[in-house]
């Protein structure tokens, strides 16, 4: 399975995972001048901007490790820009990531939530 593949995979089981805990998904791969955000859900009251990363192999670290700094602040930036162009949003806001790891058949061996794991800094 190609790398981009893997992040489509991981995506989808990342969609699922958060509509099993009550998520309600908004849109997918949103694009702005900033970067892209994997997805924009509501939780409750609250909208939520989610990073997903996957990986197959931990052998350059876990998907946790891989949020750089930089990283969190395009995903600031683009939640930003997305809260400035559209309306009827809820007040409350925060960005998400969700680990996906995936063993040697590509079956899920482990999917993590990190509830507002890029805060403000």
């Amino acid at each position: 399975m190609k790398r981009r593949d893997t992040g489509i995979l991981g995506e989808r089981l990342a969609r699922d995972f958060l509509q099993n805990k009550g998520y309600h998904i908004i849109e997918t791969n949103f694009r702005c001048p900033h970067g892209e955000i994997d997805i924009i859900a509501r939780d409750k009251d609250c909208l939520v901007f989610v990073e997903v990363r996957t990986k197959k192999s931990l052998s350059f670290g876990t998907p946790e490790e891989s949020i750089t700094p930089a990283k969190k602040e395009r995903l600031r930036s683009a939640a930003s820009h997305y809260l400035q162009t559209h309306h009827d949003l809820p007040q409350q806001w925060r960005i998400d990531f969700v680990a996906v790891e995936l063993n040697t058949r590509n079956e899920t061996s482990r999917i993590e939530l990190i509830e507002n794991a890029v805060g403000e800094e």
